[in-house]
């Protein structure tokens, strides 16, 4: 019976420095409910407990962003980006240049040269 404490003494130990290392080295943003020193306090002042509270509740997962939403644009998105081929990004490339100059010519034409408009008469 004494094997038995002396081994469930030894394990809430390691359990203990585990849970208190673990919220330490955690960035604030992976951390639920209150600020990380509360956390850590928690998992100090009540050994086993507080590190059981600690991997429950207060722990964030790596994937879990708080219910919100993340939002990615096209661009960024890497299954968008793998769905398009070279040569249909070589055309949208091309295409949005061909519109970029088109709109240079019109305001170019828009100005004289000195910067001030042309004058409407014929």
């Amino acid at each position: 019976m004494a094997r038995l404490l002396i081994v469930g003494g030894f394990l809430a130990a390691i359990f203990w420095v585990y849970s208190i290392v673990d919220c330490a080295v955690q960035p604030s943003t992976r951390h639920r409910g209150v600020r990380k020193a509360a956390w850590v306090a928690i998992v100090v002042l009540i050994p086993v407990i507080g590190g059981i509270l600690w991997f429950v509740i207060g722990r964030r997962r790596a994937g879990d962003n708080g219910g919100a939403i993340r939002i990615v644009g096209p661009d960024d998105d890497p299954r968008f980006l793998r769905t398009i081929s070279k040569s249909e990004q070589d055309a949208r490339i091309r295409r949005l240049e061909e519109e970029l100059a088109r709109l240079e010519d019109e305001t170019d034409e828009g100005t004289a040269s000195d910067g001030t408009a042309p004058d409407p008469r014929p």
